[in-house]
């Protein structure tokens, strides 16, 4: 299929890029600004888009990709930062603007052909930048302009190569996806390929070429990543695929139901529930650090699917949900000494399992993963279940994690999944769900006084989890969720709402 190769320059925006594009059907693919040149010839791109920076291209350390890889025959759009990169290389004058501009701008379009055909004379768009290109290239033409920026848009007289200040990715830019949707199919020449169907076939042509006559061992968590791997693994080997569930007690209520049901009863999938719950809880006794607590979570993880893999036999291979953010964040833009972020599942299997890796999902976001579970058949219940940290509900109680405290938040916490959902807003939010705070309150029920526990709520709207703003709750539904908590869950007689965003907040309290 037609691929778009994406340069990233270190963008926070950068990963919306991709997203717009493939929502356009076109597949592409997000990679450090250095690779090779060797390396994007092998990948064969229709098209090359350069992200933009916190950069600028006048610094001496500038992140600058070589001029052979924009010389390479195939249409060029730089965004932003990447408006520098293609104009350094033709002598444009970049400089630092006068006052950074952030938010809206009236762009002028100068030239309707091309990049901006069928957009009419001016629109909106979104400006995130502190330089400014203050002298064209004479090999460059204008295609539109700001008040403050006289180059927001130019393109190459004779070769197709573009570049906008602005950023056509991401929604504040009125017809932002119209204008990469130009760049894809009449300057790029690209066909609309890239769909779940397709990629579901060829995932499992894939896997079973891996595979071959091997075994495959999955941890099957309960989440949408884990079950969507799970059962596209499933239907390209069938039986030669075993599913450990482990129930660590830290887990959302019926949830381990949830997942024998769906999973193994509907789906037919060979799955394994391991009960470790009290060897759980019997290793967070007193343990107050978030941190250490995630530790030990995940080591006592390891533990237990190690002992399970050596009872059930040789395994091969070991299946994991790793999604393209996880690639993403785990890759240094400046090189391998620094890196953005790291993920348990990208890198970090543990030296003593002798698995080669299976990572279905690695080229697929999180809607797209959804959209593939969708393809595959996958229940609802597990297909919109919303995201969950690794080490549960350990990280959603402040403080030491004990069994009365687990009950309590659990059943709060059902309560609000319930009425979320009674709402119809389960599928708009990014998360909902309740955290117990360390703290007791006075409270006054049944004309007695109390001094019970104190639960917070936190429900919030994200695209991709990197960022994320609180929910505007209805105050019925907050009414709702407060009344019953209150009056069902007992030791509860406070309940609070979380109004922070990300940042300068994270999702979860620990």
């Amino acid at each position: 299929m037609d691929k778009i190769l994406i340069l990233d320059f270190g963008s926070q925006y950068t990963q919306l890029i991709a997203r717009r594009v493939r929502e356009l059907g076109v597949y592409c693919e997000i990679r450090p600004f250095r690779l090779p040149l060797v390396d994007i010839k092998a990948f064969h791109p229709k098209g090359i888009i350069l992200s933009g920076s916190p950069a600028s291209v006048y610094q001496p350390d500038a992140p600058l990709c070589r001029r052979e890889v924009i010389e390479q025959g195939v249409p060029v759009l730089g965004i932003c930062y990447g408006m520098g990169v293609l104009g350094h290389f033709y002598g444009a004058v970049t400089t630092r603007a006068a006052s950074r501009e952030y938010g809206r701008a009236s762009l002028t379009i100068d030239d309707t052909a091309d990049l901006f055909s069928g957009l009419g004379s001016g629109l909106t768009v979104w400006m995130s930048h502190g330089d400014k290109l203050e002298a064209m290239p004479d090999a460059f033409r204008r295609l539109a302009h700001t008040a403050n920026a006289p180059f927001a848009a130019i393109r190459h007289r004779t070769q197709p190569f573009f570049a906008v200040q602005f950023h056509p990715e991401v929604a504040h830019t009125d017809s932002g996806k119209a204008i990469l949707g130009n760049f894809l199919f009449r300057v790029c020449g690209c066909a609309r390929d890239w769909q779940m169907h397709s990629f579901a076939e060829m995932a499992i042509d894939r896997i079973r070429r891996q595979v071959g006559n091997g075994r495959v061992l999955c941890a099957l968590s309960g989440g949408v990543d884990s079950s969507v791997a799970a059962l596209l693994v499933h239907q390209a080997i069938g039986p030669k695929l075993t599913c450990v569930f482990v129930d660590n007690g830290l887990i959302r209520k019926g949830e381990a139901v949830q997942v024998d049901q769906a999973m193994g009863e509907h789906l037919g999938l060979h799955l394994i529930s391991v009960d470790a719950r009290e060897r759980f809880l019997t290793r967070l006794k007193g343990i107050i650090d978030p941190e250490e607590k995630r530790k030990i979570i995940g080591a006592e993880f390891i533990a237990v699917f190690e002992e399970e893999s050596r009872r059930l036999g040789r395994f091969e291979f070991l299946a994991q949900g790793t999604l393209y953010p996880d690639v993403i964040e785990s890759v240094s833009v400046q090189g391998p000494s620094v890196t953005i972020k790291s993920h348990h599942n990208v890198g970090g299997l543990p030296e003593q399992y002798d698995f080669e890796l299976i990572e279905p999902l690695r080229e697929l976001f999180k809607d797209e993963v959804r959209e593939l579970g969708r393809e595959l058949g996958l229940p609802d219940v597990i297909l919109w279940r919303q995201p969950f940290p690794g080490p549960g509900l350990a990280v959603r109680i402040i403080g030491e994690v004990t069994q009365a405290r687990l009950d309590l938040l659990r059943e709060a916490d059902a309560i609000v999944e319930a009425e979320v959902a009674q709402a119809t807003l389960n599928r708009e939010l990014w998360q909902a769900f309740a955290v117990l705070l360390p703290i007791k309150t006075v409270g006054v029920m049944g004309d007695e006084r109390t001094y019970e526990h104190v639960i917070a709520i936190r429900a919030v709207t994200s695209l991709d989890g990197m960022t994320a703003d609180w929910a505007r709750l209805p105050h019925d539904l907050l009414q709702a969720i407060s009344s019953r908590i209150v009056s069902e869950v007992k030791g509860v007689n406070r309940v609070v709402y979380d109004i922070s965003s990300k940042p300068p907040s994270t999702i979860e309290w620990e």
